[in-house]
């Protein structure tokens, strides 16, 4: 089950997110309503994933950074109730993974969540296959496969 926080200033976002997340079968680990609280439970929970309001990333877009510097595999979803191209644009630039539209709607965002996920283990796996073909060109055949396999687990 892949572990969750959810970090907004609306007390009410939190709670309807959350329900939506629990449906569909996450573990929400952790509500926040700053980035500062958001933090401890990161450190107190290693979650896979975090939904942050939009305007908690854009007072300050160090908590993206802190984010991808110390949990580089955790997958930051921003929360807002609209996008225009540029804000969209500029989250990428920063590392966020996905975006998660207001209202909820529990099935866009169960879906929102899993297409990410997906994408992201298949770029994983795609690292690691040129990884271990780079192995195999240095020589080192089934250890390097050997090696790989490790890894996975």
């Amino acid at each position: 089950m892949l572990k969750a926080v959810i970090i907004d200033t609306s007390a009410v976002a939190r709670g309807l997110l959350n329900t939506v997340l629990v449906e569909g079968g996450y573990d929400v680990v952790g509500q926040a309503h700053t980035c500062a609280n958001g933090l401890a439970l990161l450190i107190k929970h290693q979650p896979h994933l975090i939904c942050i309001s939009r305007e908690q990333i854009e007072s300050g877009d160090e908590i993206v950074r802190e984010i991808k510097t110390n949990w580089p595999k955790t997958l930051i979803f921003m929360v807002s109730s609209e996008f225009d191209a540029a804000t969209i644009q500029a989250a990428h630039a920063m590392g966020v993974h996905g975006f998660i539209v207001k209202p909820f709607k529990a099935d866009t965002v169960l879906n929102t969540i899993r297409n990410t996920v997906i994408t992201m283990v298949k770029r994983q796996r795609a690292a690691m296959a040129r990884d271990a073909a780079a192995s195999d060109g240095d020589g080192k055949g089934a250890e390097g496969e050997a090696g790989g396999a490790d890894a996975a687990s």
